[in-house]
């Protein structure tokens, strides 16, 4: 084979020139595919820094910038007690299901027992379950606990995910059943197994669920909207209630204060994107 190359080097030469082509145009294809998803964020940002007499100017460089919009949206909403009420509501909810999902993919991995399929296939199951069936026993819950029109109530219904089971069970199925045996024998409990043994080795898996689960429950509007009911909740309700109206929306108020509630998400995924990263390399290689 490496006779064969070297006695025809223009072989290799073309083979060498096609892989910098195949190279350059994926990542071109890339490149475009970036700015097409992050387009939208900078028109959110561009038009919240317009001045509000040209907030419907379509110039891709708003120019003089103007921080009038983010002045506005402090005046008349309380933007920073409604990204702390949602920051709260969104992370007991991730930490919750992450909890839970760990918990009971643990259990569905580390022991055999009767009906263990079945039992596996009906908690599963519940994530094919419309919200609009739930919906209903939910509230009437809630109303008779006492919990509408405030925070626990968005958050109790919402502490137990199946998605998060899935996903873990598939990654401790995949860890090394001999290190679990060592503990065992060293004499380890099976709840210091998890936590020594198991959830070390699955800090990426355990961060990339983590960041799914919290922008799950930050862009939830649905449920928060019929449980609270008021515009000075969560960060949802009140950039809906102030800034859409009748007359149409005031697109600057409205860009200017859903680009201060993405700043937590932008934190989170800048803290967390080194774990993120390895969750998908370690994907790949298994």
């Amino acid at each position: 084979m490496t006779t064969a190359r070297a006695s025809n080097p223009g072989a290799a030469g073309e083979t060498g020139w096609r892989d910098r082509v195949r190279g350059a145009v994926g990542h071109g294809l890339l490149a475009a595919l970036s700015l097409f998803c992050v387009f939208p964020i900078y028109w959110m940002y561009a038009t919240s820094l317009r001045r509000p007499d040209e907030v419907y100017s379509v110039s891709l460089f708003p120019w003089p910038l103007s921080v009038g919009n983010y002045t506005h949206v402090a005046d008349v909403l309380p933007i920073g007690r409604l990204i702390l009420n949602t920051f709260v509501v969104a992370l007991v909810i991730a930490v919750g299901q992450l909890l839970v999902g760990l918990l009971a993919a643990y259990a569905f991995t580390a022991w055999r027992f009767r009906g263990q399929t079945l039992l596996y296939l009906a908690f599963v199951g519940t994530w094919l379950v419309p919200f609009q069936v739930t919906m209903l026993p939910n509230y009437t819950l809630l109303y008779r606990a006492g919990l509408l029109n405030t925070l626990p109530g968005v958050i109790v219904p919402n502490l137990v995910s199946a998605l998060g089971v899935l996903l873990l069970r598939q990654h401790m199925a995949s860890f090394p059943r001999d290190l679990i045996d060592a503990a065992r024998i060293d004499g380890r409990s099976a709840w210091s197994i998890l936590w020594t043994v198991i959830v070390p080795n699955l800090r990426a898996p355990l961060a990339a669920l983590a960041i799914v689960l919290f922008i799950n429950a930050w862009n939830d509007y649905f449920w928060p909207a019929l449980v609270l009911q008021r515009a000075d909740s969560v960060v949802q309700l009140g950039l809906r209630g102030l800034f859409v109206g009748v007359e149409g929306p005031d697109w600057g108020g409205l860009m200017a204060g859903s680009g201060l509630a993405c700043l937590p998400i932008f934190a989170i995924y800048l803290l967390l994107q080194r774990h993120v990263v390895n969750a998908f390399v370690r994907s790949g290689l298994k």
